[in-house]
């Protein structure tokens, strides 16, 4: 069968938060892509941001009808992905607009400026090889994971599924597995859907990566204000099933069974990094880039969680998972090979790490780095009418990060420039009482 040819300057690969480009010159390396089809390109290949903005960037810097192709396995255009864990799940919201919205946005934009769109057009994962998704229960032969209703959430297909089981299972019991991003919103949500609600992580405290014990001493409380169960230092290691083989309880570690109608698991994910691997260097789990997201080998970019880019805050090489950074990352690399086009130059990707979720009443920010002594501050009592407390993250004497709940927009501005300015502190004490007076000082 002869192959069928499309030439295109640039192609955006894949439909998630990032991934990967490539030039033409060196697709043929490349075994994932449909036998059935050729791709050709004549420049480079982009990896994109599921939100569409590389491919708004690449319009945004001038690109000719025909130019930009982008190609996703997921059957859908682009979307705004943190919309899953919240107003996708939503019970009597607009949330499938809130999903969709930006593929909407996506498709004008495919027809203003000549953009091809082909979702599921060619496997770009190996998918034998299981790459590029979500940690599942089953990668570690759990026994009874692949019952029904044991749930993920990395797509939106993923969501489109956990919104039909909790309609089916309508006030029903939900067991969440994991504390961190996922955890913290799908419980919030479940609840929300009228759902009897638990919790279960292995840590001492809920997020880890980013909280202190007095910050998460706050949600944990607020969480069980709410009436949601919350079981600490222990793991998931089976689950019963009816004769249908739906999931009914699960089993912990430390010998407990819950009762459940459904189970979601968010443990992680893992980027894709295997699709090149041996083709572009790697470093701390991901493929290592120069500040305007360039491999090494040149014409070859990679942007989002699967990059590690020198951070230049901390003078050193970084992965970061944050949609945040995605879009960035993706619009600095489409910057730089737009400008190295026309011989003329970017300034660096210069990242301050933030990080953000919002659940029931309560949102939070955080910029920098969460290293050095944590100086918490205000009040993070959880039965507060109104809480609003943060913490200082202090190293080598200079305020390195600052995390803040129930903040203004203002005050979220003033935790920012905190960070990016590292402020010197010679008083923690002092530090602590001044509160959010100190940022609003930087």
């Amino acid at each position: 069968m002869a192959a069928e040819a499309k030439h295109f300057k640039y192609v955006v690969l894949g439909g998630g938060v990032a991934a990967v480009s490539v030039p033409s010159s060196h697709l043929v390396g490349f075994s994932p892509f449909h036998p059935h089809r050729a791709w050709e390109l004549t420049q480079r290949l982009l990896a994109p941001v599921s939100q569409g903005y590389a491919a708004r960037e690449f319009a945004n810097q001038g690109l000719n009808p025909g130019e930009l192709a982008i190609i996703s396995k997921e059957p859908v255009a682009p979307y705004e992905r943190p919309a899953l864990s919240k107003g996708y799940l939503f019970p009597q919201s607009k949330s499938v607009l809130i999903a969709k919205c930006s593929a909407a946005c996506l498709m004008i934009l495919c027809s203003r400026h000549g953009f091809s769109l082909t979702p599921d057009a060619c496997p770009l994962v190996n998918r034998s090889r299981k790459t590029a998704r979500v940690i599942k229960l089953t990668d570690f032969g759990v026994q009874g994971a692949e019952s029904n209703n044991i749930l993920y959430l990395r797509d939106l297909a993923d969501a489109d599924k956990l919104v039909a089981a909790m309609q089916a299972k309508k006030d029903g019991k939900a067991v969440i597995v994991g504390g961190g991003y996922i955890g913290l919103e799908l419980s919030a949500a479940l609840k929300i859907n009228n759902f009897d609600v638990t919790m279960v992580y292995p840590e001492p405290w809920c997020m880890p990566r980013l909280f202190t014990s007095g910050i998460a001493h706050f949600y944990e409380g607020y969480y069980a204000n709410k009436g949601i169960k919350i079981v600490k230092g222990t793991v998931a290691v089976g689950f019963d099933a009816d004769a249908n083989g739906d999931v009914t309880a699960v089993k912990l570690k430390d010998g407990r069974v819950l009762e459940t109608d459904i189970v979601i698991v968010g443990v992680g994910g893992r980027p894709l990094t295997a699709l090149f691997k041996g083709q572009v260097d790697e470093e701390k789990g991901g493929l290592k880039t120069d500040a305007f997201f360039e491999t090494s080998v040149p014409g070859v970019y990679a942007i989002g969680d699967v990059a590690t880019f020198p951070l230049k805050l901390y003078n050193e090489q970084r992965r970061v998972e944050h949609v945040d950074h995605a879009r960035k990352s993706a619009e600095q690399a489409v910057r730089a090979i737009k400008a190295k086009e026309s011989g003329e130059s970017v300034a660096e990707y210069d990242y301050l790490p933030y990080f953000y979720s919002r659940s029931f009443d309560v949102a939070w920010q955080f910029y920098g780095d969460n290293v050095g002594d944590d100086v918490l501050f205000g009040d993070n009592d959880p039965a507060s009418a109104k809480p609003k407390f943060g913490s200082y993250w202090v190293k080598d004497g200079k305020v390195v990060g600052v995390f803040l709940e129930g903040g203004s927009a203002e005050e979220n501005q003033a935790i920012a420039r905190v960070a990016r300015a590292q402020p010197a502190v010679t008083d923690v004490e002092a530090l602590k009482q001044e509160g959010l007076e100190f940022a609003a000082k930087v």
